[in-house]
């Protein structure tokens, strides 16, 4: 029997204005699809034409300038639709998706539905819930006490994966999904028992108790700094008084 780290698996990833999940706004995104390892993935993508300024930090980082957005870029409404639709595609289908530190990629998406469709993703999912795979979680999880940072671009150096075109969509999706590949290869022991809707609910109180971890250093270190441990979706910010 095929493990399912083997199997079909997607992946999704955004570029983004900035790390705000309530104020930022989603500039491109990709949902890779692949079979099995080492089948051509398809790949679905999108370019926002985001209706506000794109920070010069931001362009920096994913090369999408205001100019390029604005010539090229679609307006959010039917893309925010489009990418939900291909999420709910996923999880009807049971197809497990990989998306790298999930809490951000999704609730982003999750208020930027809110913002142009005046809905949210869990209504794209009333029919059948994601599957979420969070290479981050799994990895922190897996290999607790390995010092050193856990961005992809480390993940895929520690795993390797080759990241080609780093802060593009979809190159980061389909390293994001070759990471998992190689995580369930290198675990397989405590891994292959796991069905992907155990290890979504396994990764919840791993990301929360990853979460305190966090939040504990930080009190040490003098922060103020909050750790959200909700997963793989924040909550809504209270209303307003």
């Amino acid at each position: 029997m095929t493990c399912w780290y083997e199997g079909p698996l997607a992946a999704f990833d955004t570029e983004t204005t900035g790390v705000d999940v309530e104020t930022d706004r989603i500039v491109s995104a990709a949902v890779v699809v692949q079979d099995a390892a080492g089948t051509r993935p398809r790949v679905s993508r999108w370019l926002v034409n985001p209706g506000v300024p794109v920070p010069a930090g931001a362009t920096a980082v994913h090369g999408l300038t205001d100019e390029h957005l604005q010539l090229n870029g679609r307006w959010p409404a039917p893309v925010m639709f489009e990418i939900a639709e291909a999420l709910a595609e996923q999880a009807a289908a049971g197809r497990p998706l990989v998306v790298m530190n999930a809490p951000f990629d999704l609730t982003l998406l999750d208020r930027e539905l809110r913002r142009h469709r005046a809905s949210s993703l869990d209504r794209w999912l009333d029919s059948a819930p994601l599957l979420v795979l969070d290479p981050r979680v799994l990895d922190k999880h897996l290999d607790r006490y390995r010092k050193g940072r856990r961005t992809l671009t480390d993940l895929c150096e520690h795993y390797g994966v080759e990241l080609a075109g780093a802060h593009d969509a979809a190159a980061d999706a389909q390293a994001s999904l070759d990471v998992v590949r190689a995580l369930g290869r290198r675990f397989a022991a405590r891994l292959e028992r796991l069905a992907p809707p155990e290890l979504h609910n396994l990764q919840t109180v791993w990301h929360a108790a990853q979460a305190r971890g966090l939040q504990a250093w930080f009190a040490r270190s003098g922060s103020e700094e909050s750790v959200d441990p909700a997963w793989p979706l924040r909550p809504d910010l209270p209303a307003a008084a």
